[in-house]
């Protein structure tokens, strides 16, 4: 946490009620070239099972997409497994195929 914290490029919301988390979205910004500018990515995203449509993902994510905006960020990115609709309903469309390699 002290490192996001920290991370100038982070970004964090945490929805809460009560004391109780009830989800969170952490994500980053950086520079790239193939976006000829700021991308953003959202790396986690997480809203409790009964909170989930109840628009507090979306809330989350327009937050970021707002942040990003401000930013000067021309594209927000993410990778999802299981989420594919929710994201598809905020406007978001399939890019790319996501690869990866554990260090």
């Amino acid at each position: 946490m002290r490192e996001v914290a920290a991370d100038p490029s982070a970004w964090l919301a945490v929805a809460e009620r009560d004391g109780a988390v009830l989800g969170y979205c952490l994500g980053f910004d950086h520079v790239a070239f193939y976006a000829n500018g700021r991308v953003a990515w959202v790396e986690e995203i997480v809203v409790r099972p009964e909170w989930r449509r109840s628009r507090l993902g979306a809330h989350l994510m327009t937050a970021f997409e707002d942040w990003a905006r401000s930013r000067g960020a021309r594209l927000v990115a993410l990778a999802t497994r299981r989420a594919a609709p929710f994201y598809t309903a905020l406007g978001y469309e399939e890019s790319a195929v996501y690869f990866r390699k554990l260090l």
